[in-house]
């Protein structure tokens, strides 16, 4: 007869298991999952970088029939996410207020969508600025990215 079936060099009888391993740690000498898993990843897909708010601002914001009032919870220089009473419906169109510390008045966004709204909170993505209010908030967020940055490296917190 031939010569016996191998794998890679590997007799098929064998008791090397050729199929792929489960997720988590293995043994060396044997093929079974242990208790400490390791857990799945979620892969980041932004492409600009949105800012944690430690402290949330003031916002307005209205539509045609209303106007209502929330906190800013994180900002980007394209978005935020926003905490209010009653959440307008997805797609609708804003013009927004953000009352930011940097200076006395607030900076106007004068068109922005309703992207996803979860219970009292909705996401928000700009797509009017003006472009003295776009410089001050891309200079805002610079900042806010800066200041985060050596919070991080100052007490060795790894970037969440």
């Amino acid at each position: 007869m031939g010569a016996p079936l191998t794998l890679n060099g590997i007799k098929k009888t064998s008791r090397i298991p050729l199929r792929p391993r489960k997720r988590g740690i293995h043994s060396a000498t044997q093929d079974r999952l242990h208790s400490a898993t390791v857990e799945p990843t979620r892969p980041y897909f932004r492409h600009h970088y949105r800012v944690p708010l430690a402290v949330q601002y003031p916002v307005m914001f209205s539509d045609t029939e209303t106007i209502a009032e929330g906190k800013v919870m994180n900002l980007t220089v394209f978005g935020c996410a926003i905490e209010c009473a009653g959440a307008a419906p997805q797609r609708t169109t804003l013009r927004v207020r953000l009352i930011l510390p940097d200076q006395a008045q607030s900076l106007p966004v004068e068109e922005a969508e309703v992207r996803w709204v979860q219970g009292n909170r909705m996401g928000l993505q700009f797509h009017k600025v003006e472009r003295a209010a776009d410089f001050r908030l891309h200079g805002f967020v610079w900042d806010r990215m800066i200041e985060r940055l050596r919070t991080i490296t100052q007490e060795g917190i790894s970037i969440s």
